[in-house]
């Protein structure tokens, strides 16, 4: 059947055949944008096959900073890494066999006599982390940059849905046309789209790898009262990998305080983003004074359930 558009329709289409039709895009684009997420952020299936080092697993569970205080544990850990009274970090000895490129670089900045919260900062540091990073992204465990702006391509789509939807409001409430069903219609995209733009920095695949390797090394948890000395240099490392820095507290409270570490202690749960997004045209209704007021009557064809609360 043919729907006419009565004189003064906003934009010539009447209110419920826009809301119609602007429900089914929104359902359309949020299923679709989960599905291309869950697609870009999947990662590899054999993850867990691949042998991960602390600093890897640290920069995974919270970015740049954790693995430097993770490479700085590791090598507190060894004993060449230390602090000088005036809080600067100093050097105890040198390097170990089997370090990575990011050891080197916070002891060689240790060996410049800057402070911890310097760290991260520095040049040699700074590239040692952007090949952690790429090392990463190239295994499939962190999202790359093209990756994390795919991921976000479906909230482009729904934000702008949202602009239509917001301006049919706009344009509805000036030519005296009720817009209450379209009003509920745009809140639950507006959310969707800001949930879908939030893109974690890692894969699902590095979740369940993370996952794993808390599950196998509940026992370096400070809250467990580990004895680090007996899991050596390594087993600290990890431990701040997967706990944070409250390892570091556990392990050495005066370097830590010395060193002005903060303490942090990361969930035990994966940063992965969980959620979902629909539209609905309910929550409103033609009766005690709702939106399907201003000039239009709720009967005739002319209210909420024939005429125009989509504007």
């Amino acid at each position: 059947m043919r729907v006419l558009a009565a004189p003064g329709d906003t934009w010539g289409i009447p209110g419920p055949t826009f809301l119609g039709f602007y429900l089914l895009a929104g359902l359309v684009v949020v299923i679709g944008a989960i599905l291309h997420r869950q697609r870009v952020l999947a990662g590899p299936s054999s993850v867990r096959k691949r042998k991960l080092g602390p600093q890897q697993v640290a920069y995974l569970n919270g970015g740049d900073q954790l693995a430097v205080w993770t490479s700085l544990g590791g090598l507190r850990g060894t004993g060449v890494v230390g602090v000088r009274a005036d809080r600067r970090l100093a050097v105890g000895g040198p390097l170990p066999a089997g370090v990575t490129p990011l050891d080197r670089a916070v002891h060689h900045a240790a060996n410049q006599g800057l402070y911890a919260r310097e760290l991260g900062r520095d040049r040699w540091v700074a590239q040692a982390l952007d090949q952690l990073r790429q090392g990463l992204e190239q295994q499939g465990l962190a999202l790359t940059a093209a990756q994390r702006h795919a991921a976000r391509r479906g909230s482009y789509l729904l934000f702008g849905l949202v602009v239509l939807g917001l301006f049919r409001i706009v344009a509805g409430l000036s030519n005296n046309r009720p817009v209450g069903f379209l009003v509920v219609a745009v809140i639950p995209l507006a959310i969707a789209s800001a949930l879908i733009a939030r893109v974690p920095r890692r894969t699902r695949a590095a979740d369940r790898a993370l996952h794993e390797l808390r599950r196998k090394n509940v026992h370096l948890a400070p809250a467990a009262g580990p004895a680090y000395a007996t899991y050596g240099a390594a087993g600290a490392a990890m431990g701040v990998a997967l706990f944070g820095t409250a390892t570091l507290w556990a392990m050495d409270p005066g370097f830590a305080e010395q060193a002005e570490i903060q303490r942090q202690a990361l969930a035990g749960t994966g940063g992965s983003w969980v959620g979902g997004g629909g539209s609905s045209g309910s929550s409103s209704s033609c009766s005690g004074g709702s939106s399907c007021s201003g000039g239009s009557s709720c009967g005739g064809g002319g209210g909420c359930g024939g005429g125009g609360c989509g504007g």
